[in-house]
């Protein structure tokens, strides 16, 4: 079988563990905003590349960041995602862990200061991303 998009999916995927591989490192800083941030981003980018592998066209191209969004495509394609679970706490970090706005009356830098919720995260993205290098290597010689 032939993968359109083969190199596409493998340079997300690439980013997205040398995103993991930043947050972890903000996370053994205590820079737990940060951290929290870029591991679900590092999470969104593995899913991503996992639909680019998996898609056929042009037309499929996906705008959203939400990863409950993208695991509803991804389990659509492979049923193995359904083991994910919690993803949507990920998703709170990619917009609250960045703007004082979205807080109203506190500083994310300052609010963000669990290193059990950075860790909770951290198994969260990497749970995610393991599972889509599995995939990838599965397919991709």
């Amino acid at each position: 079988m032939t993968w359109p998009y083969k190199e596409e999916s493998l340079r997300w995927l690439v980013h997205a563990q040398d995103e993991f591989a930043d947050a972890d490192e903000l996370r053994r800083r205590g820079r737990f905003y940060l951290a929290l941030f870029h591991f679900q981003q590092a999470a969104e980018k593995a899913l991503k590349s996992y639909l680019y592998l998996t898609m056929r066209s042009k037309e499929e191209v996906f705008t959203t960041h939400s990863l409950e969004d993208l695991l509803q495509k991804v389990r659509a394609i492979d049923r193995d995602f359904r083991e994910v679970k919690k993803a949507k706490k990920l998703d709170e970090y990619s917009i609250r862990a960045r703007y004082p706005d979205s807080l109203p009356g506190r500083i994310p830098s300052r609010y963000f200061n669990d290193p059990q919720e950075a860790e909770e995260a951290m198994l969260l993205a990497k749970g995610i991303l393991g599972l889509v290098e599995r995939k990838i290597e599965g397919i991709v010689p």
